[in-house]
């Protein structure tokens, strides 16, 4: 009874993941893929970011803050530093939320930059109140994505990266028995982009507390190693000098680690 059980789950599983694969390959690219409905959703997540922002900046004193912008280079992110650190001691909970919101409102829509607030992060809290900020705010950003992705990411993925997303579907319909240590893997290690596992992982049906889980935990080591370089932030001249052979090697071996048990269980006779 519990081995045709396990057969009739086993085949509702690959029946989903072969009625995913079918709507990837039926799926063309659209000159504009999103309904009315999915806009609207999109658009109502925009405007809570945007009151938000809006509400920190109302209860700041008034000032110029013509220096308040997302940074794109590593001059830009000293001056936002110089400036911000003004505020940190006196208005800590407004900077702490600006920070979060604009964090996350990045990882939402896959705005590129989010290595630039995890330097600001450590040059501005340390490393261990830095770290917890930035795996917080991510892992909110990520979950953000993610659940946006449910309601209108499979259009604009389909669009984008469909040979891809056909490679993660394979792939995660090969490990459902260790899916978390896969996406632990994944997390850990640049071998997909984290914006592409946030909007792919609804699509091909990862399961939210997994996601939550392998992004919570494996996105620690990548932010350790940012946070700690925005400390000393006078001393880096480019954003590739955070990342060396040694600090690639060191994520590449954690990511193994991680996988290994799975490996060794589909070994097994």
């Amino acid at each position: 009874m519990e081995h045709e059980q396990l057969e009739t789950t086993s085949s509702s599983m690959r029946s989903s993941d072969d009625n995913i694969k079918g709507e990837i390959k039926q799926s063309g690219p659209s000159k504009f893929p999103l309904t009315f409905l999915q806009m609207a959703g999109a658009s109502a997540v925009v405007l809570f970011f945007a009151v938000g922002l809006t509400g920190v900046y109302l209860t700041l004193p008034e000032s110029d803050y013509s220096f308040l912008k997302l940074p794109r280079t590593i001059e830009d992110l000293h001056i936002l530093r110089d400036h911000l650190e003004n505020y940190t001691s006196d208005y800590t909970l407004q900077v702490l939320v600006g920070y979060c919101t604009v964090y996350i409102f990045m990882q939402t829509f896959m705005i590129p930059g989010t290595v630039f607030m995890s330097l600001l992060a450590g040059s501005l809290f340390g490393v261990l109140k830095g770290v917890a900020l930035v795996v917080f705010a991510a892992t909110a950003g990520a979950s953000s994505c993610y659940f946006l992705s449910n309601l209108i990411g499979r259009p604009l993925i389909n669009s984008l990266w469909p040979d891809k997303l056909v490679f993660f579907q394979d792939q995660v319909a090969k490990r459902r028995g260790g899916l978390l240590n896969y996406m632990l893997f994944l997390r850990l290690t640049p071998t997909l982009p984290n914006t592409f596992i946030n909007v792919a992982s609804p699509i091909v049906n990862v399961p939210y507390h997994i996601f939550f889980l392998a992004t919570s935990i494996g996105l620690i080591p990548a932010a350790y190693l940012t946070v700690r370089a925005g400390i000393a932030l006078g001393e880096l001249r480019s954003i590739g000098d955070l990342y060396d052979i040694q600090s690639i090697g060191t994520l590449f071996l954690i990511g193994l680690a991680s996988i290994t048990p799975t490996l060794m269980t589909k070994n097994r006779p």
